[in-house]
């Protein structure tokens, strides 16, 4: 290991003798009586030296072994530290283009992830992951864009047809693509936010592309989020693939839920539970969802909503690929273009879906305290 201060943190005096790192309040961390030595000895945990080293350098300086030892161990404690070692070797699994590119998202790694390696474990880890989208329209080319430059190693579009005027974004497909196949337009929007040079292929896995890690339901009309097709989502629940809901419905952006199958309400949950609320929902979803005259003639989609949806998928995506629990998990959020406002709504399993069924024990058998918000 070769301990560095973590570079994603600000180095402030508080006073002469007082040093702190960090400005967000709730993770700052503050190293007092700072002399001459110490601050010395701080600049010298760069990541250059192995720690034996740096103890070395420490009895130099005039701090004695078990100083510098001691101050070692208050910043890895303090989650100011980071292996250095760990983070080159991190970044290495990706083209030289690429590891520049990643840099701010390792920084940003290193302080969700405090513990000296555990960020480049992540990272290493979103390296091996492969997501699927299904839907390459104005949302989801955005959200395949940001996976692939936040490190997750295969992002794959699967969608049909060509690219129309309504599925370009700043973030997405330029003005350029329409009338290009949204198949090879989409794959290079996401090479090109991952800094792949122009004609270069994406690099495969020996042995072919392993299963998804979670596929992206993202419609581009906005009709499947909460649901996408029956079909569909069964296929996915009985393959046990954690799956996401995302799209824009008329003026609001929904990202959720992510479901867990087994382990959280699904999509037919939130089917069944507008369904106690107004009795012919199933009878409009079937008309929205078909090729019918119930969907709209010109499906609305704001740009600056899109790409916020976009962006806060992407972020639930990673959160899940890199093992927390995003709020999306048996619940849903929402982006308003009404009002710019931000909500998370609580969704329960429906006692009428089933998809938890497996998961109850046996009668008899100890139950233990439900995990679902309440």
């Amino acid at each position: 290991m070769r301990p560095m201060l973590k570079p994603a943190l600000s180095r402030l005096w508080r006073d002469r003798d007082t040093l702190q790192f960090g400005t967000v309040r709730h993770h700052a961390r503050v190293v007092e009586d700072v002399g001459q030595p110490v601050a010395s000895f701080l600049d010298l945990v760069d990541g250059t030296r192995e720690r034996s080293a740096l103890l070395e350098a420490g009895e130099r300086l005039g701090l004695g072994g078990g100083l510098a030892e001691q101050l070692l161990g208050s910043l890895e404690e303090g989650g100011l530290l980071d292996d250095a070692e760990a983070a080159a070797e991190a970044l290495a699994r990706y083209p030289r283009p690429q590891q520049g590119l990643l840099a701010p998202d390792a920084a940003s790694l290193s302080l969700v992830h405090p513990a000296p390696g555990e960020a480049p474990a992540v990272l290493r880890a979103r390296s091996l992951a492969r997501v699927e989208i299904r839907g390459a329209g104005r949302v989801g080319t955005a959200i395949g864009a940001v996976l692939a430059a936040g490190g997750v190693g295969s992002v794959g579009l699967v969608d049909r047809g060509r690219v129309s005027a309504r599925d370009c974004s700043p973030a997405g497909y330029p003005p350029t693509d329409i009338g290009r196949l949204r198949s090879t337009a989409a794959r290079e929007a996401v090479h090109r936010a991952a800094g792949a040079a122009a004609g270069e292929r994406h690099r495969r896995t020996p042995g072919g592309e392993p299963p998804p890690a979670l596929v992206v339901l993202a419609p581009r009309d906005g009709s499947g989020a909460f649901t996408g097709t029956a079909a569909e989502s069964q296929q996915l629940m009985r393959a046990g693939v954690p799956h996401l809901y995302v799209g824009v419905l008329e003026h609001l952006g929904i990202v959720g839920p992510l479901v867990l199958p087994g382990a959280s309400a699904c999509g037919s949950c939130a089917t069944l539970a507008r369904r106690d609320e107004d009795e012919a929902w199933p009878r409009l979803l079937a008309q929205l969802t078909g090729d019918g005259p119930g969907r709209p003639r010109s499906a609305a989609c704001d740009s600056a909503l899109a790409t916020a949806v976009a962006g806060l998928a992407a972020l639930h995506v990673q959160l899940h690929l890199d093992g927390g629990r995003p709020p999306s998990v048996d619940g849903w959020c929402e982006l308003s273009a009404a009002d710019g406002m931000a909500r998370r709504l609580r969704l329960r399993s429906h006692p009428d879906c089933g998809c938890l069924w497996q998961s109850v024990p046996p009668q008899g058998a100890a139950r233990t305290e439900s995990t679902h918000p309440r």
